[in-house]
């Protein structure tokens, strides 16, 4: 009988090293995903809805909070593109803001964390720069998530609208 000798390598060996490296990258994404969401954590947020109507393609979009008004724009000529700078826009109106962001995130597919700080220009006043991925879908659906950072907590609204793959 042939017996494996100790310095013959075993054929499970290989296999054995690729079932842990797969249950390895599960469990970091698992960690990845429970991070990011602990991480971003909107309970301390007030939502305020927008107002109806809103078309960010063309316009300003805007929120009526309790004793203001929150205003978000994206100024493009023509549609919002995936993977275009865009310049943003936030102003609010009534509430002393200190700090203001944008995130993009899909309404009906998760396309990962799209952040973005704006820079204060004036009193109420925030501009910046973002960008929307790229989706394989003829039509994709976003949200723009708002959230200004006042001395009495955080405040935002939401506007969505809908990116077309050229």
């Amino acid at each position: 009988m042939n017996k494996p000798t100790p310095s013959e390598p075993s054929r499970a060996f290989p296999l054995l090293n690729v079932l842990m490296l797969v249950t390895a990258l599960a469990l970091m994404a698992c960690l990845a995903y429970g991070l990011n969401s602990w991480l971003r954590d909107d309970s301390e947020i007030t939502w305020f809805a927008p107002d109806p109507g809103c078309e960010l393609h063309t316009s300003a979009c805007s929120a009526q909070l309790n004793d203001g008004v929150l205003s978000f724009a994206v100024d493009v000529d023509g549609p919002i593109e995936a993977l275009n700078v865009l310049p943003l826009e936030v102003i609010v109106q009534g509430v002393p803001a200190r700090q203001a962001s944008v995130e993009f995130i899909g309404r009906d597919m998760a396309m990962g964390r799209h952040h973005f700080d704006l820079i204060t220009t004036a009193p109420g006043h925030f501009h910046g720069q973002g960008q929307v991925g790229l989706c394989t879908q003829a039509v994709m659906a976003w949200r723009a998530r708002v959230v200004v950072t006042t001395p009495g907590g955080k405040i935002g609204s939401w506007f969505d609208f809908e990116v077309t793959r050229s």
